[in-house]
């Protein structure tokens, strides 16, 4: 794909010069969503082929909770990272200089959108968020766009409070994607939300997302569960690096990643957590309208 990557050269800071210099080590960071040993294993692949690449060794990193992840591109112990939108822009809020955006996921029908997905089980009788008045409602992280920021934006616009107590008779982080599924599934929230690319059949889990991975996994039947809310598209968030790293470092990071639907589509399915058609060059624009939300929040 050099087509591919020269258009992510010519079109973010690749280009700039970059003082010479070496890296001994290069690290991915991941994002929480699902138990660590799960993200470990679906980047493993990833992880071998970028060490064999830059010829240093390479480890994954799988902070408990989102922030461990911006921190660490903020303070220069993670290289690349799949941000969500709000994560990513919460790193360019604090530290425009810190990373850069260079690729993002393209679903299976060309878009680059995906969905915050409101669920509930199908026994409790939740259909809608009228019928969540009194009810505890679960949500991941506060620095997930899917998880936190976009419902919290949306579903108060439609005139539901999200201050716990006013509408819903808790709000609650579980503490990522994969915990808010379960906690749904078993139980211990009336609903929940999390991710999901919007295509496909809901008893698959979707394409891609939260609930794909989880139905993959065993985790829940998706006939158990049923879809009470869906908000408007989302920009999906981006591979970002590491700005300070050397240009030769990024440009073979880029390539590896840019290919992987062509060179290993079992890999891309782990990594890109589930169904896609490719990773495609991304720029600092396309999260502007997240930026600004974050700022409405903080």
């Amino acid at each position: 794909m050099k087509t591919l990557l020269a258009a992510v050269l010519a079109t973010s800071a690749l280009v700039a010069p970059v003082a010479a210099q070496e890296i001994t080590q290069f690290n991915i960071g991941l994002l929480g969503g699902e138990n660590a040993q799960d993200r470990m294993t679906s980047n493993e692949c990833l992880r071998v082929k970028l060490e064999d690449a830059l010829g240093v060794p390479v480890k994954i990193f799988t902070p408990a909770d989102y922030d461990g992840v911006i921190q660490g591109m903020l303070g220069g112990t993670i290289d690349v990272s799949w941000l969500g939108a709000s994560a990513y822009a919460k790193v360019y809020l604090t530290d425009p200089e810190a990373v850069e955006p260079a690729l993002v996921k393209q679903n299976v029908d060309g878009s680059i959108g995906y969905y915050s997905i409101g669920f509930a089980r199908k026994d409790s009788g939740i259909t809608s968020l009228d019928d969540m008045k009194g009810k505890v409602f679960g949500f991941g992280d506060p620095n997930s766009t899917s998880g936190y920021l976009i419902p919290n934006v949306e579903i108060s616009a439609a005139g539901y409070s999200m201050v716990p107590g006013e509408y819903f008779g808790d709000v609650k982080f579980l503490g990522g994607h994969e915990q808010t599924i379960v906690g749904v599934n078993n139980g211990d929230v009336d609903a929940g939300v999390t991710w999901a690319d919007g295509l496909g059949n809901w008893e698959d889990g979707y394409n891609s997302g939260a609930l794909r991975k989880a139905a993959d996994a065993g985790l829940v039947d998706m006939n158990d569960l049923v879809q009470i809310w869906k908000s408007k598209e989302i920009p999906e968030g981006p591979v970002a690096l590491r700005k300070a790293l050397p240009a030769d470092v990024k440009a073979k990071v880029i390539q590896i990643v840019a290919d992987l639907h062509e060179t290993d589509p079992a890999c891309a399915y782990g990594v890109a957590a589930g169904e896609a058609k490719d990773f495609i060059p991304v720029k600092h624009e396309q999260y502007l309208s997240i930026i600004a939300a974050r700022k409405l929040t903080q």
